[in-house]
């Protein structure tokens, strides 16, 4: 019966925030359709939906960015806070191959660590049904900036700022995380006297590199596949755009420190092993986290939500306090 509530009350959620979209909308990725499609394999699963911590508090559908009549929009889960303190911040992208996924998959991870002393903001960024990369980059970007920019109404602190990001999130993620202060990628012209630098990195199954012998992106044998989809070019047309989207080719002695959460989907985390090594030559922090016979979206479902909770806030303990 709880279950059974729990899937109701997603699906509820998952429509009332569709109506707020621009059409058309991929909803092919949802975690409802994840967990009906994981449970065939993992049977003792269930949709992660722990009690929000009671001194939490909550601010949703603030908008970041406006694009013409578009509204880019985040929600901010924060703890209370005494004085004058300041506290860190985590930006949480959603996955969805660039194309489905909404940012409230996120709602409970967002809240348990705001529960843990952080500000934890999930982002809307533009799919590809809407715009083609680097749309969604630029999105991430602006809405660092708009953190900076609102600092003030949630005691942030603007030199603490993470990313933490799920699959096609954490391409993003580790992707904006790489090329912060870069020209490469402008951001959507506002909040532009504040920095889209960030100051650590959690990536959740999201892959480092597009074109390499380890990626399962990019595959159009039987339909076009979700990078193609996102780059509108397919890797022999413009493989300059995958290698630009691809972590790796960014990480340098700026980049921040990088947790890596990962299933036992090997195509997932593609040039984390090269990303690594750069990261080591470099004297940069990084720290891998794998978890054995665990399906993509793991950090979705009980019993590795908690796991995939208490790996990020330990890595962003260890970074930022």
């Amino acid at each position: 019966m709880q279950l059974r509530l729990t899937i109701v009350l997603l699906a509820l959620g998952f429509s009332a925030l569709a109506r707020q979209q621009p059409s058309p909308r991929d909803t092919s990725f949802t975690t409802y359709s994840a967990y009906t499609s994981a449970l065939k394999k993992y049977p003792f699963i269930t949709v992660a939906k722990p009690p929000i911590p009671a001194t939490v508090q909550s601010k949703a559908n603030l908008v970041y960015c406006r694009l013409g009549g578009r509204s880019l929009h985040v929600d901010v889960f924060y703890p209370p806070t005494k004085g004058k303190k300041l506290i860190p911040a985590v930006l949480l992208i959603h996955g969805g191959g660039w194309r489905s996924g909404d940012r409230w998959q996120h709602w409970p991870m967002a809240q348990q660590i705001a529960g843990r002393g952080y500000v934890a903001i999930t982002v809307e960024y533009r799919l590809s049904t809407e715009a083609l990369y680097p749309a969604a980059v630029n999105d991430v970007k602006t809405a660092i900036r708009w953190v900076r920019a609102n600092a003030k109404a949630y005691h942030i602190d603007t030199n603490k700022i993470a990313l933490w990001g799920f699959s096609a999130g954490g391409q993003l993620a580790t992707l904006v995380g790489t090329t912060g202060g870069s020209a490469l990628f402008a951001g959507n012209g506002v909040y532009t006297k504040y920095s889209d630098k960030v100051q650590a990195i959690v990536d959740v199954d999201g892959t480092l590199a597009f074109i390499h012998p380890e990626s399962g992106e990019g595959d159009d044998s039987k339909r076009k596949s979700a990078g193609t989809l996102w780059f509108g070019y397919n890797k022999t047309e413009r493989p300059d755009l995958w290698h630009q989207a691809g972590a790796l080719n960014h990480v340098d002695a700026k980049t921040p420190p990088i947790a890596f959460i990962n299933s036992a989907v090997d195509r997932m985390h593609a040039g984390r092993t090269d990303v690594v090594h750069k990261l080591d030559s470099l004297h940069i922090y990084s720290e891998i986290h794998a978890l054995p016979d665990t399906p993509h979206p793991f950090c979705l479902f009980n019993p590795w939500f908690e796991t995939t909770l208490n790996f990020t806030v330990a890595f962003l303990d260890k970074v930022f306090r």
